[in-house]
Formats: structure tokens, C-alpha cells, sequence
């Protein structure tokens, strides 16, 4: 009878686990591991709960397919792993909003090609999208058609979430903004950035970019005397490119913040998405240096260069900023002039705003008056016999203007010159003012190099042609209704 009554319990318990081993089963392809876990079963089925930190570019295959790269992280592999996905069409490929949201996947490989990477079948792998910012939101945004959630989803989100927040792999010591740019030849630098042009040059890819600020102003090396030093005083490029954008080009520009160039000596593949001037980037491992006071980006051998979402954080967060800024007239002027711009200046235009040298380059006139802030960077002539002949009263001067937005020639005509100058002054006296223009400074032991760092000045500009058969090819910028105080 202890027998049978033993046989009796047996079998409800039995029948009690069948149910619970059948769910077992069908819940063992949901088990989720950490990377470094999935890295010691290479060839196997995995699934994983991850944060991606960079988004690929979609691009067709060798064969028929589309193919994206996503690289992904956990707790257990901080350096992440990338993930190759295929799919029939783009719109079946993960569409990520933001870096640093969270993927599910499902019967993904491990798969070993130089270094180990993710590869996600077509036919037997799937994948979940979530928000990486905590939140109560616990649904996908965006999921495969074969994928199907697991009950401890929403737990692991969570968990995957607040490690997020206290670990976010985006943010980063040498991430810098355009206006907090440093020259260092030897340290990299991460730019999260728009990218608005893309230009090839016998080999060598141009990246216009911009993110809302400015790039600091730069120092220019000379000597005391600027006709000791007149050639590199003169002779200021207003860019470093081969030939200057075309107009229809420059038109597409934003108006208020640098536009920086990076240059690259070798290809890179999202040079095909960046043409369209709609995607934002983060050029990662970039030194940056400045070239006849203009700042560039050097793309070297360790750079890569990676998309970004137009809601990824540090995408909104540059917008919000560019977009308080541009609320404000003030905060429109360029940054390294505030909070006070240079005293040694009068305008009489004084009714106008102020305008950008952009905003003048592309106003839909060739004729155009405005009012603004700029350094002078460059004067011609700088020679003190060549400033002699320029007296009494028959000045011809022509000074290369420069602001964050752009660089140009402006001409003092000799009608101007004497209101400009404050009076018809002696060669002594007119190179007094213009060394003040230029930012050189008083009492430096004679042939001793220096750095000057020409002073923020208002000034009055009007735009003209030479050919009205060729305006904008003839364009040019004179200065009125301005004076350079003693």
C-alpha cells in the first residue's frame, strides 16, 4: 500500500513537471547571455540584451541583400562587439533612434573574421528595439517579424536601463564641441556633428561641418613691426580648400556658427550617406589644428567616422542650444567677442542688427548693407613705404575681414579712408592704427616674434559689383560709416 500511495504521488507530480520541462524548452532559446559569455560559444545560438552605442550606415551586400553594422555593449564587455544585420530590404533592417538604446536578439551567431562579431541570420534571427532612457515604457519600438518577447523582458530592459544611466558609453572625456576646439597634433578628439557637404579633391575628401557654436578665435604668430612680417600679414587665405564653394552650394549653409573643414586621405564608406547633408555624425579619434588662423579637422589612420540619429542625445541637445542661441540677438554674435566686443571701433549705421558675414555671402542681392562683428586678420598693403604712398587722403586698403561664419577681402576706398582712419594721418600714425587692427602689440623687444590676436570691432559693409554681366563673379565688399578710434 506505501508502495502504491508512493506510485499515486508520483504520477500528479509527474504530470505536474511535463507542463513545466515543455515551457522550459520553449523558453531555453530566450536565455539570455552577457557578450562575454556569447564570445565562449562561438557557432552557437545566442540571444543577447545589449545598449548600441554606434549605428552603421545601410548599404547593399556583395549579393542581393541590405546590410547595416550596429556595435553594441553590456556590463560584461564595455568595448562592445559589432553586429552584422541582412535583410531583403533597408526598411527590415534595424532603424535605431537613438545611440545608447537598447536591442534584444534573438538566435544570433557568434561568428570569428579577424575579431569576433555578431552576425544576424535572415532567416532564423530576430530583434526587439527599446528606448535606452529609463522610463516605465517597457514596449519595442521597432521589432523583427519573427520576434517574439520573453517574460523576464521587461526586468532585464529595466536592469539594462539604470546601468545606462549611471554607465552611458556616449559620453566621453575627449568629446569636444566646435567652440571648445583644441590644437594638439598629438591627442584625438571626438566631434558629434552635421555633416552639410562632402567635396573630393584629387584624392582628398573635404567634410563641411557644424554643430551651432563657434571655433575659438585664432592666434596668429608675426613680428612687432607688420612690414617686418608683411607677407604672412598680407597674404591671408580665405580658405583652405582648393577653390571656394559654389554659390548654390554656400546657400544651403546655416548662417550662424563655424563650419568647419575635416579633411581625410582616405576613403570613407559613409561618404555616400553624408553627400545628402541630412545626416548628423560623430567623427571619432580627429585631431584638429588651425592653418593662416582657420581652424581645420585631420581625419588619421585610427579615425572612423559614424552616423547618428536625428534623436540620438547628443544630436537634440546640440539643436536645443543652436536653437536658444539663434532666439537671441546677442547670443547670435560670435562667441569669443562676448561678452564685450573691442571699444576701437564707431559705426554710424547704427539703426541696422547684427549680421553675419554668412548671412551677407548668401543674401539673395548682390547689393547689400549690414552691420556686424569681425577681426582683422590680414591688411594689404602692410609695408610702411607702400602706407606712404597711400597719403594724403588717397588710401586704397583692402583688409581681409573674418567673423566664425566666414572670411573676406573688404576695401577702404579713398573716399573712405580719412573717415575711417579718424583724419588724414601721417605713415607713423596710420600704422599705429592699423598694428591695433591687426592685434600687434606696443613696447615687444624689436625682431622678437610675437602673438597677435586681433581685437572684435564693429564695422559697417557694403557689397557691390564690377560687371553686371557677371554680379556674383564680380562681387565685391567695401567699409563705410566707420571709424578706428586713436
Amino acid at each position: 500500500m506505501e508502495a502504491a500511495a508512493a506510485g499515486e504521488r508520483k504520477r500528479p507530480r509527474e504530470a505536474d513537471e511535463a507542463p513545466s520541462a515543455a515551457a522550459a524548452a520553449k523558453e531555453a532559446q530566450y536565455v539570455y547571455l552577457s557578450i562575454a559569455d556569447a564570445l565562449k560559444v562561438p557557432g552557437a545560438r545566442v540571444c543577447l540584451f545589449a545598449a548600441v552605442t554606434e549605428i552603421g550606415a545601410a548599404v547593399r551586400s556583395r549579393g542581393t541583400d541590405f546590410t547595416l553594422t550596429l556595435r553594441i555593449v553590456d556590463q560584461s564587455r564595455p568595448a562592445g562587439i559589432s553586429v552584422t544585420f541582412f535583410a531583403d530590404n533597408t526598411a527590415l533592417l534595424p532603424c535605431v533612434k537613438s545611440c545608447e538604446d537598447v536591442i534584444s536578439l534573438h538566435n544570433v551567431v557568434i561568428t570569428m573574421h579577424g575579431e569576433f562579431f555578431v552576425s544576424f541570420n535572415k532567416k532564423f534571427s530576430s530583434f526587439a528595439l527599446f528606448e535606452g532612457k529609463v522610463s516605465k515604457e517597457c514596449s519595442p519600438y521597432q521589432t523583427s517579424m519573427k520576434y517574439q518577447s520573453s517574460s523576464h523582458d521587461n526586468e532585464l530592459l529595466t536592469q539594462m536601463r539604470t546601468w545606462l544611466a549611471y554607465n552611458p558609453p556616449g559620453l566621453k572625456d575627449n568629446e569636444l564641441e566646435l567652440r571648445s576646439l583644441k590644437s594638439d597634433s598629438t591627442t584625438t578628439f571626438d566631434l558629434v556633428c552635421k555633416v552639410l557637404h562632402v567635396h573630393e579633391n584629387s584624392g582628398e575628401w573635404i567634410f563641411y561641418v557644424w554643430d551651432g557654436t563657434d571655433t575659438p578665435a585664432a592666434e596668429f604668430q608675426t613680428m612687432q613691426d607688420c612690414s617686418l612680417d608683411a607677407d604672412a600679414v598680407e597674404s591671408c587665405p580665405l580658405h583652405l580648400e582648393g577653390a571656394p564653394l559654389s554659390r548654390e552650394v554656400l546657400c544651403t549653409m546655416p548662417c550662424v556658427g563655424t563650419i568647419l573643414r575635416v579633411f581625410s586621405k582616405k576613403y570613407i564608406k559613409e561618404v555616400f550617406h553624408l553627400q545628402n547633408n541630412i545626416y548628423w555624425a560623430r567623427f571619432c579619434n580627429i585631431t584638429f589644428k588651425h592653418e593662416f588662423g582657420i581652424w581645420k579637422g585631420v581625419l588619421g589612420p585610427s579615425s572612423r567616422v559614424r552616423l547618428l540619429s536625428h534623436e540620438d542625445g547628443s544630436v537634440v541637445n546640440c539643436l536645443k542650444m543652436y536653437d536658444s542661441r539663434i532666439a537671441n540677438q546677442v547670443h547670435r554674435q560670435p562667441m569669443a567677442s562676448l561678452p564685450d566686443v573691442s571699444n576701437l571701433s564707431d559705426v554710424e549705421y547704427e539703426t541696422a542688427g547684427y549680421t553675419t558675414l554668412m548671412e551677407s555671402l548668401t543674401h539673395e542681392q548682390v547689393t547689400h548693407k549690414l552691420k556686424t562683428i569681425v577681426r582683422v586678420v590680414a591688411a594689404y598693403p602692410c609695408r610702411a613705404s607702400d602706407l606712404r604712398s597711400l597719403l594724403p587722403g588717397s588710401y586704397c586698403l583692402r583688409l581681409t575681414l573674418e567673423d566664425p561664419t566666414a572670411r573676406i577681402h573688404a576695401y577702404v576706398h579713398k573716399d573712405d579712408g580719412a573717415k575711417f582712419f579718424g583724419g588724414f594721418l601721417s605713415a607713423e600714425g596710420l600704422i599705429k592704427k592699423i598694428n591695433k587692427l591687426l592685434g600687434i602689440p606696443e613696447d615687444v623687444e624689436e625682431g622678437a616674434p610675437l602673438t597677435r590676436n586681433p581685437p572684435w570691432i564693429w564695422c559697417c559693409l557694403k557689397s557691390y559689383r564690377l560687371d553686371k554681366n557677371d554680379p556674383w563673379g564680380s562681387r565685391r565688399y567695401r567699409i563705410f560709416g566707420t571709424e578706428i578710434r586713436g
